[in-house]
């Protein structure tokens, strides 16, 4: 059997390190919210003429991001999605989006 077809595997063949830990996960640390640079933008591609509200440049877990999303979704009154990284906000909103996030504490967001 293929090692790309054994659940298990992680593919890591040797490491130098001495306490490392085969199926042990890295945790990478939080960064805090005033020191993220969140882009907040206007989208029209490949959305059949729909403008959508587009915030990227979250670094941070997908269950942080997913929160996020759930409270601007909240704000903006509308539907949206997280996808890949972004958040999707249907509609224009980027003030009131840049507003909130200021507000929250994402000092370094900025429209773009």
């Amino acid at each position: 059997m293929s090692k790309k077809l054994i659940p298990n595997s992680s593919g890591i063949v040797y490491s130098t390190d001495p306490n490392f830990r085969p199926g042990e996960e890295l945790k990478a640390e939080p960064v805090v919210a005033r020191e993220q640079l969140l882009r907040v933008g206007l989208d029209k591609k490949k959305r059949a003429g729909k403008s959508v509200t587009l915030i990227t440049g979250f670094q941070g877990s997908k269950v942080e991001l997913e929160e996020l999303g759930r409270q601007v979704k909240s704000l903006c009154g509308t539907g949206g999605s997280v996808k890949d990284g972004e958040i999707i906000i249907q509609g224009e909103h980027c003030d009131k989006i840049l507003q909130y996030l200021i507000k929250s504490g994402f000092s370094k967001s900025k429209k773009g």
